[in-house]
């Protein structure tokens, strides 16, 4: 229990300073900006997924959780949190650097996580290109009701208070998901789990890797490092892995087909993209 409550909450003070700028940059667009760089925005947006794809491939723990606010404010699309969601390395990209992996390998599997992001984050929004839009101030607003936190004292006071209310979500979720893993047998009863599979694997995978835990891709990618699993698998559980950004998605959208949706598609792109891979004998 005592591993399980400092872990959530090292996990959660990391993701702090993103989540309250990603706050204040919603309370400023609510405030502050002009029709006319919202409508630039707007354009822009269409090539979201490539930007997203290229930027949630960078180390950097609290992306995917902003990406989840800023989506759920009407900011960026969902082709474009799709992209980000899959590209995201999450502890994928530390561990094989202490490895000592060749940079060249990295960089492959962090172009093949990017290049799945973009193109599925666009082919969603293409799908979806008819669909009618809230209007993006609309839907700030009711993030701010939904959460209480007194706008109108300034940006930066409901900011603080948007951060600290979702902070205490993730931790509390990332504690009970702690003594979970550590109820079934801790890391190695995943891994165990994983290299069970069989052909299941990539499906087997991609599940592990929506466990909003970093533990979901440090087994992962130590499973593959250590041959255990295919690169099929390996892929598989790494596209579908988007660290605490579901968690985050679930607590701020209060659409929940719309988050179900997500979900689905960020499993089915990691799975089938894993099996691919190991129909084709892809190796990484």
């Amino acid at each position: 229990m005592t591993h399980a409550l400092i872990h959530a909450a090292s996990d959660t003070l990391r993701l702090i300073p993103f989540l309250f700028l990603t706050y204040l940059l919603l309370e400023w667009i609510e405030h502050k900006a002009a029709k006319k760089t919202a409508d630039l925005a707007s354009r822009a947006g269409r090539l979201g997924p490539l930007a997203g794809g290229l930027l949630g491939a960078v180390p950097q723990c609290g992306f995917s959780a902003s990406a989840s606010n800023l989506y759920a404010g009407g900011v960026i699309s969902v082709g474009t949190l799709i992209a980000i969601f899959i590209s995201t390395s999450d502890e994928m990209l530390p561990i094989m650097i202490s490895e000592k992996i060749a940079p060249l390998r990295i960089l492959l599997i962090l172009g093949i996580k990017v290049l799945c992001g973009v193109l599925v984050g666009f082919a969603v929004d293409f799908l979806l290109r008819f669909e009618k839009k809230t209007d993006r101030k609309e839907k700030i607003a009711m993030i701010c009701e939904d959460e209480n936190c007194r706008c109108h004292d300034g940006i930066f006071r409901s900011s603080l208070i948007h951060t600290l209310q979702i902070a205490f979500f993730i931790f509390l979720f990332s504690f009970l998901i702690g003594l979970a893993i550590h109820w079934i047998g801790g890391e190695e009863q995943l891994s165990a789990f994983a290299s069970q599979a069989g052909i299941f694997a990539s499906f087997v995978s991609a599940l592990i890797g929506l466990i909003p835990n970093c533990a979901s891709s440090v087994v992962i990618t130590e499973l593959f490092l250590d041959g255990v699993i295919s690169s099929g698998a390996m892929i598989a559980g790494l596209i579908a892995n988007s660290g605490v950004g579901l968690l985050v998605l679930f607590r701020v959208n209060k659409d929940l087909r719309a988050n179900l949706s997500i979900l689905v598609t960020v499993f089915a792109s990691g799975a089938l993209v894993g099996v691919l891979f190991d129909l084709i004998g892809i190796v990484l």
